[in-house]
């Protein structure tokens, strides 16, 4: 008898142990699934640009005084919703964009046009809508929506991208918010549409006979936008192309940002030493947003300035690891066009710093002050992000029949 009592005990033990083992291998498991949804990759270089963001929001803003003290404070705002929203986006199968976006262009395509009948007038032009204290800038939602609409359309297979009438929609789709939003006036936004709806048309596989057709097309309508273009636009355009033309008034700016990035030597003259910021040779309203990267580079030198571009060619490589990656052409075209956005704000911003483009208002990704652009630039990478976390997962919809 007690011979068998200690055989059931030690049998209890033994099925004990293996319910334990059972309880940490799933527990285990399930973690093991959870930070697989994660791709350090993407994670490692946006929390770095954020950071350096932050720090120098904050030294800039402490630098040039008056209101722009606060704004550290609000980019932190703005930071916490645009967290909180790039981590729905992980969790929400991105597959379900696509019908979003079927209500969600023209809802912005009305919004867009209420701009330009009844936002505020600020510095003769209208570009956001006041919902109490928060402004915001609806052409980053202008953006958002050609992404979406020209994903979703190009990812099914009964539409045949090399058809003319399927480009003509998508350039139709891409030519009304471009044309609502050069009149607020918005040029720099609304350029962003351009390589966004040619990047998805590309990795669509479009013919290089529509590619060349579009391109000559284009190129035919560049005498007609710059006659149409508004008078400080043809400036900015002349003073580029001739530095000297006004080196006091159009010209201050280009020239200013290029001296400063050129200071910085090859380490810098150290945070909050940069004299350009401190004595208001760089443009005090925009140092913490357009002209930002000027700031870092005579601040941090060559090897900060060279350390941010790194960054983002880490971020842009692993978004279009992720466009590889995914098991659907709509993951793959929504990442090509996150990376087309990024890449454009990324070339222009630190382009027109250093005198390679003419200066446009795109701020710098992750690392610029501004409210609506930084809450949707995290949104687009946890889109990037949720289209990684499904790689491996059937589809909830079947888009391509």
């Amino acid at each position: 008898m007690a011979a068998r009592k200690r055989r059931f005990s030690r049998a209890e033990c033994v099925r004990k142990e293996d319910r334990e083992e059972t309880n940490a291998q799933i527990l285990r498991g399930v973690i093991l699934r959870f930070f697989a949804r994660f791709d350090l990759m993407q994670i490692i270089p946006l929390a770095l640009l954020l950071t350096i963001g932050m720090f120098f929001v904050y030294s800039t803003g402490q630098q040039v005084g008056g209101h722009h003290v606060e704004l550290f404070n609000r980019q932190c705002v703005y930071l916490a919703v645009g967290v909180a929203l790039w981590f729905i986006f992980i969790l929400v199968d991105y597959r379900w964009i696509g019908l979003f976006s079927m209500l969600f262009y023209p809802a912005v395509i009305v919004v867009l046009v209420l701009v330009l009948m009844f936002g505020p007038v600020r510095n003769n032009t209208r570009r956001w809508i006041d919902i109490g204290p928060v402004s915001l800038q609806p052409s980053e939602l202008g953006k958002m929506a050609v992404l979406f609409s020209i994903a979703w359309l190009a990812s099914f297979k009964k539409v045949n991208i090399n058809k003319i009438w399927w480009i003509a929609l998508v350039l139709l789709l891409t030519v009304i918010p471009f044309c609502l939003i050069y009149k607020e006036p918005d040029l720099g936004t609304a350029i962003v549409l351009i390589p966004l709806a040619a990047a998805i048309l590309f990795a669509a596989n479009l013919r290089w006979i529509y590619i060349a057709l579009i391109v000559v097309f284009c190129a035919g309508l560049v005498p007609i936008a710059y006659m149409n273009m508004k008078s400080y636009q043809k400036e900015r355009i002349l003073t580029f192309l001739d530095p000297d033309r006004d080196p006091y008034r159009r010209g201050w700016n280009a020239i200013q940002a290029e001296i400063a990035v050129g200071t910085g030597g090859m380490t810098g003259k150290g945070y909050r030493n940069g004299t350009h910021t401190t004595l208001g040779y760089l443009p005090k309203m925009v140092a913490d947003s357009d002209f930002i990267f000027p700031v870092i580079a005579e601040e941090t030198g060559f090897v900060g300035a060279f350390s941010v571009i790194l960054l983002y060619g880490l971020l842009l490589f692993s978004i279009l690891r992720t466009a590889l990656l995914s098991s659907d052409l709509f993951g793959r075209y929504l990442c090509v066009g996150i990376a087309a956005i990024l890449m454009t704000h990324v070339f222009i911003n630190i382009g027109m710093c250093i005198r390679l483009v003419p200066i446009t208002g795109l701020p710098l990704p992750f690392v610029s002050y501004g409210g609506t652009f930084l809450v949707a630039m995290l949104c687009y990478l946890g889109i990037a992000q949720s289209v990684y976390a499904h790689r491996n997962d059937p589809s909830s919809l079947d888009l391509n029949n």
